[in-house]
């Protein structure tokens, strides 16, 4: 079928899905936590934990083994979300999007084994970083297609109202995601205090001198941080203006559009506190909200106006 056809809705499908992202939430809150408290080798053999499936569960051998039996959970469900999808639903771009997703957590699992047995090698920290987001907004977007909400609503059923969100929003999102990479290659590289006060730079509006993780925290804090607060909230804006009525544009705008103001105190938080665990890791995860929201605002505004020239 095509993505512009309807189909029934099947209520215990989107209950998976929605338990499905729920526990992929708390999986990302899992990882933040890791990586928060240095526990990313406390345990350093893969795919058993020190020999065991169920290890002593102290110190940082709690975040790392416990991210992991989170991990497993929510493959498993995926696993039984992508058969039931295949079972229950007829639209066949739905059921691709649903294997895209059992493959997306399968090369995460190995992503996360090769973070270990390699000793946190950057780049693979950071794809791991950047595929678990990726596999969220999947999770999220099959939850988001399998709705009431969705399929009731139709592909079109805002065609007479010419809009430019459709761009917009896609630009938003793009650039969130990308901010976000750029976050996590400061993490992962330990450039996180590379400047340790905010908003001046050493006492002064740019850095005195430049490295390598001066340029990328500067990038990250200030330069992205920037755009990336301007694009959600230009976004946001117009969309509860022009279309206040319209649920599915209004409520995932208003919610990107908080979301990205305390994303900003949070990030100031961490600053102040020198990587304390819980901003730091509640930077993560609100940071994997508001992509989900933008995500969403995205996807219905891709689903509800025409494809035409942007206005």
């Amino acid at each position: 079928m095509s993505p512009r056809e309807t189909a029934p809705y099947h209520p215990a499908l989107h209950r998976y899905a929605l338990v499905t992202a729920g526990c992929t939430f708390l999986l990302l809150l899992a990882g933040a936590l890791v990586t928060s408290t240095g526990s990313s080798l406390a345990v350093p053999d893969w795919p058993l934990s020190f020999g065991k499936f169920f290890p002593e569960m102290k110190g940082g051998v709690l975040f790392e083994h416990g991210h992991r039996m989170v991990a497993g959970t929510v493959a498993i469900l995926m696993l039984g979300l992508a058969i039931t999808t295949q079972v229950m639903e007829q639209r066949a771009w739905v059921k691709k999007l649903a294997w895209v997703a059992m493959g997306a957590i399968v090369l995460q699992a190995v992503l996360g084994g090769a973070t270990v047995l390699l000793h946190l090698p950057t780049q693979i920290s950071v794809a791991h970083a950047g595929l678990a987001q990726i596999f969220f907004c999947l999770i999220v977007s099959l939850t988001l297609v399998t709705s009431q909400g969705w399929i009731e609503a139709g592909p079109n059923s805002l065609a007479d109202r010419p809009s430019s969100l459709r761009f917009w929003a896609t630009l938003t999102t793009a650039v969130t995601y990308l901010q976000i990479l750029v976050g996590a290659v400061t993490r992962h590289s330990g450039s996180g205090l590379a400047i340790p006060d905010w908003p001046l730079s050493f006492g002064q509006l740019l850095p005195p001198e430049w490295s390598a993780s001066i340029a990328l925290q500067f990038s990250h804090t200030r330069i992205g941080a920037f755009i990336v607060l301007y694009l959600i909230t230009h976004t946001a804006y117009r969309v509860c203006l022009h279309y206040p009525e319209v649920d599915a544009l209004r409520l995932p705008a208003a919610a990107a559009g908080l979301l990205v103001w305390l994303q900003c105190f949070l990030g100031l938080i961490v600053i102040a506190t020198s990587k304390d665990v819980v901003p730091t890791s509640l930077h993560v995860i609100v940071g994997a909200a508001t992509l989900a929201s933008l995500m969403v605002l995205t996807l219905n505004s891709h689903h509800l106006f025409k494809k035409g020239p942007v206005s």
